[in-house]
């Protein structure tokens, strides 16, 4: 089965390339296409509603079964009115490159005291053709909790800009330290995103128009 990623991100295509590495899936990535794509308005609330109006304006735009997905941090005692959710790059109006995010999320920690408790909560959005449309955002396909550090490891993850940042909750060390091919890899989270290719492949989730 052939299926369109619908991201202009590589290191996320690349991540869930391997996920799915030995499921009966052909991942195509955007740069594959010989198309004009369009804008992608993402004016979503949430991380659900954005993976869906990706997913749509990629499937029209490819006439082939598309799948987006979309991410919100969300911050342990941040009030909700200033918890960026899924605009993690976006900070008064303007969209951060990979260093410039390091720098403010670093900042916010220093402000809550050296280390700040986050977590990502994911959503999918997957169009396989007019009829039928999947979506999903469950617990599992988030990530577990981490810690957001004030000083940023060495290393940088292109595409993952807080991976430098990220700190495992329960030993406080950098992901990079345990993890150095991939801060924000998450053997659950990955494990919940195969669960749903394989019930959607299967037909056994419920289509939403």
């Amino acid at each position: 089965m052939k299926l369109l990623y619908g991201t202009a991100n590589q290191a996320k295509f690349n991540f869930m390339k391997d996920i799915l590495k030995d499921m009966e899936i052909e991942l195509i990535s955007l740069k594959d296409l010989n198309i004009d794509l369009p804008a992608i308005d993402e004016s979503g609330n949430n991380p659900l509603e954005n993976a869906k109006i990706k997913a749509l304006t990629y499937y029209k735009a490819a006439g082939m079964p598309v799948f987006s997905c979309d991410s919100g941090l969300y911050i342990e005692g941040m009030d909700d009115s200033k918890q960026h959710g899924v605009h993690v790059r976006r900070v008064g109006g303007k969209v951060l490159n990979d260093e410039e995010m390091i720098s403010y999320y670093a900042d916010l920690a220093l402000q809550a005291g050296g280390e700040a408790t986050a977590q990502y909560r994911n959503a999918i959005a997957l169009v396989l053709d007019e009829r039928a449309c999947y979506t999903y955002d469950g617990e599992d396909i988030g990530s577990v909790k981490f810690l957001i550090a004030s000083v940023a490891h060495e290393k940088r993850v292109p595409g993952f800009p807080l991976d430098s940042l990220s700190k495992e909750l329960r030993s406080g060390k950098y992901y990079l330290d345990i993890r150095p091919e991939r801060a924000g890899s998450d053997s659950s989270m990955a494990a919940g995103f195969r669960r749903f290719f394989q019930r959607a492949v299967r037909n056994l989730l419920m289509p939403i128009k």
